[in-house]
């Protein structure tokens, strides 16, 4: 089993799709990243040489961002949104939808479980 930045790659499957399980890495990048280390995107995890692991180790971690380096640019982008006060930063700070999409239908995973009519609090 191969661990690059910090992740156990699954075993059994092709190196092209090992690589996704890396935060920040797709399957355009790990395609990229093959490219440029020659290893062959059809060689299964399992199989990999240790020479390889080491090339893609060292090609993944001088030239991406992955993992939680890649994680915290993108919390402090977002913190950077909300302290400038910006439209976006706003959208974010609400949990509403950042990219115009639509809400009054949709949206429910920004927005959370509908709040019904019959569940608003009732005086005695």
């Amino acid at each position: 089993m191969a661990r690059i930045a910090g992740v156990d790659l699954p075993g059994g499957k092709r190196i092209e799709v090992g690589l996704t399980a890396i935060y920040g890495i797709g399957p355009w990048r790990a395609r990229q990243i093959l490219r440029k280390t020659g290893i062959n995107r059809a060689v299964r995890v399992n199989d990999l040489r240790e020479d390889d692991i080491v090339k893609l180790r060292e090609t993944i971690t001088r030239d991406y961002a992955v993992e939680g380096d890649l994680r915290k640019e993108v919390t402090l982008s977002i913190k950077r949104l909300i302290d400038t006060g910006t439209y976006r930063g706003l959208r974010h700070r609400r949990g509403l939808p950042v990219r115009g999409q639509r809400t009054k239908t949709n949206s429910r995973t920004r927005k959370g479980k509908r709040a019904s009519i019959g569940r608003a609090k009732v005086k005695k």
